[in-house]
């Protein structure tokens, strides 16, 4: 299996990861969820105002979130590993990073694992589902050398 990321930064903030950083957290993602097919994703760094018109015009929720993930949606008949795009907004990771007193990196990673997760399928509407997931996340992060992020602090 191969991956690649393809990093696009909408917007002007200091100290964030690089694509060779995303790349490793998408990987350790597609590992722990045994994709074992080539990958690409697409990850953008944009606004506040920028999540928040994609989170309400694609989840009717009208305001900033930390992340959100598009499925590529191909005809059968396309034949690339595109899994499809993550859309992050770097102010929203930074305030819960500072909130749950966790390391600014360790969220980002977190983050990107996350997102990965859902260009998957995987989903946490469900309890049974957030299970499955929030499971595949602990062991990407594990591998990865981050803690547990659903331990209470």
């Amino acid at each position: 299996m191969t991956a690649t990321v393809s990093l696009t930064v909408e917007c002007d903030r200091p100290n964030l990861p690089t694509e060779s950083q995303f790349l490793l957290w998408a990987k350790a993602a597609l590992h722990a969820a045994e994709h074992h097919q080539n990958a690409e994703i697409s990850l953008s760094i944009v606004s506040n105002n920028r999540i928040r018109e994609l989170n309400s015009t694609y989840r009717e929720k009208d305001k900033a979130t930390n992340v959100l993930s598009f499925p590529a949606d191909l005809h059968p008949s396309v034949d690339i590993p595109l899994l499809g795009d993550i859309v992050f907004a770097p102010e929203v990771i930074e305030t819960e990073a500072a909130e749950q007193a966790i390391a600014l990196l360790a969220h980002w990673a977190h983050m990107t694992v996350h997102g990965t997760l859902h260009l998957l399928g995987f989903d946490h509407i469900e309890d049974q589902d957030a299970l499955i997931m929030e499971t595949l996340e602990i062991k990407s992060l594990d591998a990865l050398g981050y803690t547990n992020p659903y331990v209470q602090r």
